[in-house]
């Protein structure tokens, strides 16, 4: 069976983000909320790693885009709302998710062969 190259801590964040946008569309706030609830609080995509990311995503084909405008109910009459950009996965993105889906696990179950063994091997010598 061929290897699978693993999942680094970079590609956590797209593996992450990929998994959110295979459950459906979302725009980016809901995305970095939904990292945060799901993760209690231990992961966070700040604007500045969540767009880029985003934007580079886009760029390779796997998620695509479209744009919505937003507008407040207390908005004046005739005054533009604020542009709001939901993302998809695509077909191209679900197959990289599928990859690197497998490259975890791959990765974790080689890391578990070691704590396995060393497990209760605390202070031998």
């Amino acid at each position: 069976m061929p290897r699978s190259d693993p999942v680094t801590p970079h590609d956590s964040n797209q593996l992450v983000l990929l998994s959110i946008l295979q459950e459906g569309e979302q725009y980016g706030y809901a995305i970095s909320r939904t990292v945060e609830v799901r993760s209690e609080g231990e992961l966070r995509l700040t604007p500045g790693a969540l767009y880029p990311l985003l934007a580079r995503l886009e760029k390779q084909g796997l998620i695509a885009s479209r744009a919505e405008e937003v507008r407040s109910d207390r908005a004046e009459p005739g005054r533009r709302g604020r542009t709001r950009k939901w993302y998809s996965l695509t077909d191209r993105g679900r197959r990289r998710l599928a990859r690197q889906i497998e490259a975890h696990r791959a990765h974790v179950r080689l890391i578990e062969a070691f704590i396995a063994r060393g497990a209760g091997a605390e202070g031998a010598s």
